[in-house]
């Protein structure tokens, strides 16, 4: 480990264009444009989260968005100044994640009729600067003086900064952005506005007492979800996927309680199969905190000191915001909390029980995704297990304190709303504090980007959810928004404010099957190079199987395109996907939001009322071309 008074030797700042190491960092174009795709990219996330039920990272997006947008308006940049608007831009990203996970959850359980603008933003602002000003005592433990985490998308994303500089890179980038962003637009126009697409394909059929299910949502972003999270990840959501789908609904049979063996199927993993992920995700979520347990002492240790003044002198590129002003700010949210708290209970009780188990969970779910980040990337974070461990946590607190009914409910979420937030922007911090260490960026002005883009972002949530509820049809929690950790977390709540029963006996056979994954993922780790990651997996049993099959399309296409190459050499030559992928993200779930809008004033979908058998058809000629497209567009360039 290095000396805590040193600058780290692998990560030495880099001079820019403009030769200064920092001082043109926060410019006002930075200022502006930062803010401004902090709100895009948290836009298009609110949809993609509720439809796919997992985010990927905006990190290099927004990275390449802002080097483009700067070449074109300004002529010249620097690296600095890209670093800080992508460092904004993916603040708001991240706490997107954060809401759509669990504040659909208040209308799921009858507590909303729509959404709270005030009471969202609040949890959302709370939530998002915790989530920094935890991360900020962290940063030297898990990003200067750890060579074990090698965060693998902080440095393809400094990869990509770095690189951006030459002129044919700028156009190649440009090239695959704006191609993507258009391909996912058609899409959603076709499928969402037009009608001449379906949305998915799927069939199942019955032999004795058992449903036998297959299917995949036809979705160009979730093909690059999987591009993104490439082979390995998408393999074992599809795994989890099969043992939920294809082993355990003909498992528990059933199949003569139902007419239609689709709605069987949906019905046995809805009531059934996903509380199997549960479990899962539970073990994982403590597995996870078990192995970061000496990152949470040397966290604490570092703010203790900084507390008392012991903190050594540094270099600007050392330097973090002072810890008087994160203890100040922490104790405005504190604050802050108390009040959401008491407005959802209005009991004095519940609220300081709640916002202290909002603080202690927050803490330490920080150091969890911060390792986690470190280990498998932003996009890879496995946000959901840790917020359901939030969820059972705090409901089994609030039950042992006799809190139930709405009030136990209402608490629950909220406690896993502030939570979720946490973990997803402290991943999300972590990740962009690597990305300008490697650039040489002061790591203070970055932690000051990142506060703005989350105080922007904040305010764009509760807009966005509202039009998407209000204008898709069946709103969220419906089949074209099914909103699953939502729905998941709703269940969880009733469950334990006693307006329902929860199945412990399938929660139970999920741990069970996460304990045995965790010992399968040992032998792994010790006698191959591969690995069995209990929260993909966990994942995969409890997202909907339509998702996981285009997910795993796209981690295969990514995978021919590294076929003959060398590991070292995988960023450089998925670079061009992975930019193609990330502009079709953005081209659908922004074309999503759009016609929300439409809808909001009155311009509703096309209904051209094609046959069964011209729609089937045309869904499966789109879902070719979709996959030959993502063939020719992310095939590597020669270098």
């Amino acid at each position: 480990m290095n000396d805590p008074t040193t600058p780290d030797p692998s990560t030495p700042p880099v001079t820019t264009a403009n030769g200064s190491f920092g001082g043109g960092e926060l410019t006002l174009r930075v200022i502006v444009l930062g803010l401004l795709l902090s709100v895009v990219m948290g836009a298009a996330n609110v949809y993609v989260g509720l439809k796919a039920g997992m985010t990927v990272s905006a990190s290099i997006p927004a990275a390449v968005m802002a080097m483009l947008l700067f070449r074109l308006l300004f002529r010249q940049s620097t690296v600095l100044e890209a670093n800080q608007v992508q460092t904004c831009a993916s603040a708001g990203e991240s706490l997107a994640a954060g809401i759509i996970f669990t504040m659909p959850a208040m209308i799921l359980i009858g507590y909303w009729q729509s959404f709270d603008f005030w009471t969202v933003s609040m949890v959302a602002l709370t939530g998002g600067l915790l989530g920094i000003l935890f991360m900020i005592p962290m940063r030297r433990v898990f990003v200067a003086n750890n060579p074990e985490l090698p965060f693998p998308e902080g440095v393809a994303c400094a990869a990509v900064l770095e690189a951006g500089e030459a002129d044919n890179e700028q156009h190649d980038a440009a090239q695959g952005l704006i191609i993507g962003g258009i391909v996912g637009a058609l899409f959603k126009v076709a499928a969402g506005f037009l009608g001449i697409v379906q949305d998915s394909l799927q069939i199942a059929k019955t032999a004795g007492d058992r449903i036998f299910y297959f299917g995949g949502d036809l979705s160009p972003m979730l093909v690059a979800v999987g591009f993104i999270v490439r082979l390995h990840v998408a393999i074992l959501i599809f795994i989890g996927g099969t043992l939920g789908w294809l082993i355990g609904i003909p498992l528990l049979g059933g199949a003569s309680d139902y007419a239609d063996p689709i709605d069987g199927a949906w019905t046995i993993w809805s009531s059934e199969i996903r509380y199997v992920g549960v479990g899962a995700m539970v073990v994982g979520g403590i597995s996870s905190l078990f192995a970061v347990r000496s990152g949470l002492i040397a966290a604490v240790r570092e703010l203790s000191q900084g507390l008392r003044g012991q903190t050594p002198v540094r270099t600007e590129h050392e330097r973090d915001i002072p810890s008087g002003l994160i203890l100040t700010l922490g104790i405005a949210c504190t604050v802050m909390l108390a009040i959401l708290n008491y407005r959802f209970t209005e009991d004095v009780g519940v609220t300081m029980l709640s916002t202290l188990v909002m603080l202690a969970m927050g803490f330490f779910f920080t150091a969890v995704a911060s390792y986690i980040v470190g280990l498998v990337g932003n996009s890879n974070s496995p946000v959901s297990g840790m917020t359901i461990t939030a969820v059972l946590a705090a409901g089994g607190l609030l039950w042992l304190f006799n809190y139930s009914g709405t009030q136990g409910m209402v608490a629950t979420l909220g406690i896993a709303a502030v939570v979720c937030c946490v973990a997803c922007t402290s991943g999300d911090v972590c990740n962009d504090l690597k990305t300008g260490s490697i650039v040489g960026a002061a790591p203070f002005r970055q932690q000051i980007m990142q506060i703005g883009g989350v105080g922007v972002a904040a305010f764009v949530m509760a807009p966005v959810l509202t039009l998407l509820h209000n204008n898709t049809p069946g709103g969220i929690g419906g089949e074209k928004l099914s909103a699953p950790q939502a729905s998941l977390f709703a269940s969880l709540a009733r469950g334990f404010a006693g307006e329902g029963e929860l199945p412990w006996n399938l929660i139970g056979v999920g741990a069970g099957v996460g304990i045995v994954i965790l010992i399968i993922d040992e032998i792994l780790k010790r006698r191959t190079k591969h690995r069995a990651h209990l929260m993909p997996i966990a994942v995969g049993m409890y997202l909907p199987f339509g998702l996981a099959t285009p997910i795993l399309i796209g981690g295969i296409i990514a995978k021919l395109s590294t076929s003959n190459t060398p590991p070292a050499e995988h960023d450089r030559v998925l670079h061009r996907g992975i930019l193609f992928s990330s502009g079709v993200i953005a081209g659908e779930a922004l074309t999503a939001v759009g016609l929300a809008g439409l809808a909001a004033f009155g311009i509703t979908a096309m209904n051209l009322e094609l046959s069964a058998h011209v729609l089937t058809t045309l869904t499966v000629a789109v879902a070719v071309a979709i996959v030959i497209l993502f063939f020719i567009m992310t095939r590597p360039r020669s270098s």
